[in-house]
């Protein structure tokens, strides 16, 4: 079915497709559309699940934690500080092995308060154990929130997947969904380590140093293993729906003399910029990075490198930056741009490319 949807909407209508059993909900901008959106669909019949309004954001993560370790389906959704809120339980559903999904509009942190797009917010739960995939487009935001179902919950997982659209100029613009009855493309939940009360166990107890290690390598066995779950569940989605996901959005990178790298939105953008610079003459191609967590291996090659960070590590360096030269040990042009919604512009990125001056670091709009 085509409609037309925002990308929180269509958040919520993908929600209503997996039918969790649980939903625990605490608004906060720019996601409120989303749980307001599943309490209509739950209102109205549409959606058989029992929808739990919280009194905060660690609340609604204690609440999705409380329900999915009985071993039923769970949803949330947040962002910014909503997120930080909740990130003590956010480590905790991790560390519990929990199969939860959750829904973030990437927004700025304050100070000062700022409601526009930044990808800070989640880049700072990174090392929770949380699977993060960002997405660039309405339909991507409901074909990721489909298939993140699909991925926590298999077994060879068992982590949770955290599901990130910018703030507004994704959340909140509108563009065509093609909507899909998904029938058993996500399969029923059997968690292994569900709470059974024929046989009584311990939960969150105090663990041993001689123990403790043990766990959170397993939290990075399942990591990896993960990499195999989403190959496959990419696949499997491409085969029944026709739309084909990968580690990355390539665009014109086939014979690409010069890659800019980004993620969200400003792929979209970097796609625009890269005909502007092939109109000119310049062997230009995007590669937008959905995954973050686990981290892709990027077929980069031996092309310079212009990496797009909307967000910064103080006193380090943008993110993306970051992770690509300690993962490839590659030299890029690494450009901070768009914090905090500041606008960027197709334009501007192709200037990005055109002045790249590669080991170097630069922030968009400011004269150092």
């Amino acid at each position: 079915m085509l409609t037309i949807s925002t990308g929180n909407n269509a958040v919520a209508a993908a929600v209503r497709q997996a039918i969790p059993a649980v939903v625990a909900a605490y608004p906060i901008t720019p996601q409120t559309e989303i749980v307001e959106q599943i309490a209509n669909y739950v209102t109205n019949g549409s959606l058989k699940s029992k929808y739990i309004p919280v009194e905060s954001e660690h609340s609604a993560m204690a609440a999705c934690i409380g329900a999915s370790i009985t071993g039923i389906r769970t949803f949330t959704a947040t962002s910014s500080h909503g997120l930080l809120y909740m990130h003590e339980m956010v480590n905790w559903a991790a560390g519990a092995r929990l199969p939860i999904v959750m829904a973030n509009v990437n927004r700025a942190l304050g100070p000062g308060w700022n409601v526009w797009a930044e990808h800070t917010d989640s880049l700072q739960a990174r090392d929770t154990g949380w699977l993060q995939v960002y997405v660039a487009t309405v339909q991507e935001a409901y074909d990721a929130t489909i298939m993140a179902f699909r991925i926590a919950e298999d077994r060879r997982v068992y982590l949770p997947v955290m599901i990130n659209l910018d703030g507004f100029s994704l959340s909140h613009i509108t563009q065509q969904l093609e909507e899909s009855e998904i029938g058993d493309f996500i399969p029923p939940l059997m968690l292994d380590h569900a709470i059974d009360t024929k046989a009584p166990a311990g939960y969150g107890c105090m663990t041993p140093s001689t123990d403790y290690f043990r766990i959170r390598y397993d939290i990075e066995r399942s990591m990896r293993d993960s990499v195999a779950v989403i190959r496959e569940t990419e696949d499997a989605f491409a085969t029944k729906f026709g739309r084909k996901y990968s580690w990355t959005e390539n665009y014109r990178c086939e014979d690409a003399e010069v890659l800019v790298l980004s993620m969200g939105t400003l792929g979209k953008e970097a796609e625009v910029a890269v005909d502007i610079l092939r109109d000119e003459g310049v062997k230009a191609g995007a590669m937008r990075v959905r995954w973050i967590r686990p981290f892709p291996e990027l077929d980069l090659g031996d092309r310079e490198l212009v990496v797009i960070d909307r967000n910064y590590s103080f006193g380090f360096g943008g993110i993306l930056a970051s992770s690509i030269r300690a993962k490839t040990g590659r030299q890029c042009y690494n450009v901070i741009a768009g914090i905090g919604g500041q606008e960027v512009t197709y334009n501007d990125i192709a200037g990005f490319i055109r002045n790249r001056r590669i080991g170097e670091e630069t922030w968009f709009g400011v004269d150092a």
